[in-house]
């Protein structure tokens, strides 16, 4: 079987801007451009114009030079008018001039021009009408005043502002009529009244008008042999869909106008005129019309704008306030819960619940648990969407059905979706009775009937449930700004907590570094004292050995232990950590060994040390070195008496070269025994090298061993 299409549709497949005739109560010509020859024609030419051979003939021989040159202007100004002057009528009446233009034509048309008063009395009349727009107190009054002000204008027997809705349908929002006429006021016209290509004409040409419905069409003459058809999206007479034209015979109309309400570049709606008997709107009053209508649509913005601020005023202060409870200590989830009044009422919702992970608190009216459960996995799947609104959740969700009552409308802002964290503003269902000027529900068009327009306009009642008071944009807008708000507030939790551990661990270590502090002073100071007594020891048996090679070794010894004992104090003070600056400590270790093997030993003491930061433990073992070379100088190169010593420490690359040189008796005089035994095994676990060089007097040791320890190798 064959599927019936709804009427909607098909009304809006239906080429109303491709007519191929015109209203008669005026004449088009179609010129070629750029010849500006006349071409094709509507209407009777020959009557009005008084020219009967007008195929071919030049624009100019019909208006003359002057106003023919103006469509070349008007071609370069398209879009900003499409006057372009007057001229008489073969029986000396006056007629308004036009222009449109369409590929490679121009539609000049003209029409009777008005009789109404003088520019002068029409300008006062609008003025008047604009300074009662500025007056009203709301958007209503300004309908009313809007609606009154074109009748005046117009003279129209009914003039409805008419706006449209979310859903394309309209509703007559201001009206004002004849006094035996019947009120559309308030009733509601669907959207198939006005089908889709008839609201994007109604953006495009401002102002229509229909003089008299009974008209018959004009059709192009010749007919038309172009490849494409004439668009006459923007011709003036361009001849009306029967459809609409039975639809205004099924009201009792018999003439008809209307101007658009063009808001922010969107059709906000529509000033309806209507008239029971013919009527015509000139295109004077057609100026004067959009010129209202402008004025009225600014109005209209001016006081949506006004509304809008002031709410979301009022929004920005619940949301301060909720931000404020909400940053109290405390953990956040709990202070939700405490304060979930608050946030479902700043959003004006009747219920509310909050996700988070598995766990879920719910306030007000709302649906049971597995429904609320349920619907955040369906938000969930809304990839993208961090917040979704809607008046109608059914349509979206259909398992909705299920609890309309209780949440037909919702407000979900996602804050993560992987814990998942979401918060819902639930509205409970608004049962509201519509009224429509007639039953909105026509039947369908079955297969190969006609098209008709619904014949009745009385008042008709719905009953429309499943939706909720809508959402606002400022309520939309104030959700997505208490998702970032509680995103930060959560941030601002987790640093502050960071921050407390942060200072915790800092005090604890604080803590443990007095600690180790005091140890290291103590181990210090424990193995001074030893090394003092191992010394000492050294001492009193090398004054009671009477073998002298005894007690040279044990003299020898004590030296070794004293060294010791310096390097260990000089290293491991308080104010260590990792690294040392090595030039500093050779400075330092020099000045004490010297001092230890006697005061004159110290002008003789040349250094040249470059800062060098070397590890703590590296330090130690390069000490060591140097405290043994300077007691082999003092033993075998000047057996005991003062001499000259030279000290050179540099940095080169990633290594260090520490160079110790004497003028004494060579190394013909150096013996081996334990100290250059310690002095190998000191040198390997720096994994460096030792080389000795005459001096021509004297001995030169240059150690040569990487800064940082060699990867895998003793520190």
């Amino acid at each position: 079987m064959k599927d019936v299409q709804k009427p909607e549709l098909i009304c809006d497949r239906e080429p109303i801007h491709l007519p191929g005739s015109i209203q008669p109560h005026g004449v088009m010509l179609v010129v070629d451009l750029p010849t500006l020859a006349v071409r094709y024609a509507a209407g009777d030419v020959e009557a009005l114009l008084g020219v009967a051979n007008w195929q071919g003939l030049p624009l100019a021989d019909i208006i003359g030079p002057v106003l023919a040159g103006r469509v070349r202007d008007l071609q370069e100004a398209r879009g900003l008018t499409s006057f372009l002057g007057q001229c008489e009528a073969a029986n000396g009446a006056p007629l308004d001039i036009g222009a449109s233009f369409n590929g490679g034509f121009a539609l000049i048309e003209f029409e009777p021009a008005g009789v109404e008063a003088p520019g002068t009395a029409v300008l006062d009349r609008i003025q008047a009408a604009i300074g009662g727009f500025e007056q009203a107190a709301s958007l209503r009054s300004l309908c009313e005043r809007g609606a009154e002000a074109v009748r005046r204008l117009t003279g129209f027997d009914r003039v409805m502002i008419y706006q449209f809705l979310d859903d394309d349908a309209g509703k007559v929002v201001g009206e004002a009529r004849r006094e035996d006429l019947h009120s559309f006021l308030n009733h509601h016209f669907p959207a198939s009244d006005i089908p889709r290509q008839a609201r994007a004409l109604y953006l495009r040409n401002l102002t229509r008008t229909i003089p008299d419905i009974a008209y018959v069409p004009a059709p192009l003459r010749p007919a038309w042999a172009e490849p494409e058809p004439l668009d006459m999206s923007d011709s003036v007479l361009r001849s009306v869909s029967p459809v609409h034209l039975q639809y205004l015979a099924n009201m009792g109309i018999r003439a008809s106008a209307s101007i658009s309400i063009v808001k922010d570049g969107a059709l906000w709606g529509l000033i309806a005129c209507h008239h029971e008997t013919p009527r015509a709107l000139t295109f004077e009053m057609r100026i004067a019309g959009r010129t209202l209508a402008a004025a009225f649509a600014q109005q209209v913005k001016a006081r949506e704008e006004a509304d809008g601020y002031r709410e979301r005023i009022r929004l920005r202060s619940a949301e301060d306030e909720l931000v404020r409870l909400l940053s109290r200590d405390g953990l956040l989830d709990e202070v939700l819960a405490n304060h979930l009044t608050e946030v479902r009422r700043a959003l004006g919702a009747d219920g509310i619940a909050i996700i988070r992970g598995q766990e879920l608190i719910a306030g007000g009216i709302h649906p049971d648990e597995p429904s609320i459960r349920a619907l955040a996995q369906w938000l969930l799947k809304r990839q993208g969407e961090t917040v979704f609104a809607t008046a109608n959740l059914q349509a979206h969700y259909p398992p909705g059905l299920m609890f309309r009552n209780d949440a037909s409308g919702v407000l979900a802002t996602v804050l993560s979706a992987e814990e998942p964290w979401l918060l819902i503003w639930f509205r409970t269902e608004h049962i509201e009775t519509i009224r429509w000027a007639g039953n909105p529900h026509k039947a369908p068009t079955g297969p190969g009937e006609m098209l008709t327009p619904r014949a009745s306009f009385d008042a008709w009642a719905e009953t429309v449930r499943g939706r909720s008071r809508r959402w606002s944009l400022p309520e939309i807008e104030a959700a997505g700004r208490l998702r970032i708000a509680l995103l930060d507030v959560r941030h601002n939790r987790q640093l502050r907590d960071l921050n407390r551990q942060l200072t915790q661990i800092l005090h604890d270590k604080e803590t443990l570094l007095q600690q180790k502090d005091f140890l290291i002073g103590e181990v210090n100071h424990r193995v001074q004292n030893s090394l003092q007594l191992v010394s000492g020891f050294l001492s009193l048996q090398a004054r009671a050995a009477e073998d002298e090679a005894l007690r040279g070794a044990l003299d020898e010894a004590r030296r070794r232990v004293g060294a010791v004992a310096l390097v260990h104090k000089r290293l491991y003070r308080g104010d260590q950590i990792q690294l040392v600056d090595l030039g500093r400590y050779v400075e330092e270790l020099c000045f004490d060994t010297i001092t230890s093997m006697g005061g004159d030993w110290g002008a003789h003491l040349t250094l040249d040390v470059s800062p060098v930061m070397v590890p703590t433990d590296r330090a130690v073992t390069l000490a060591l070195v140097l405290t043994e070379l300077l007691i082999n100088i003092n033993k075998y190169a000047y057996g005991g008496r003062p001499g000259p010593i030279e000290i050179r420490l540099l940095e080169e690359r990633s290594n260090l070269q520490l160079r110790v040189t004497d003028q004494g008796r060579g190394r013909a005089n150096a013996q081996s025994g334990f100290g250059s035994r310690m002095m190998e095994g000191l040198v390997k676990q720096l994994g460096g090298t030792l080389f000795y060089q005459d001096n021509h007097p004297g001995l030169s040791a240059l150690l040569t061993a990487p800064i940082e320890a060699p990867s895998g190798g003793a520190a």
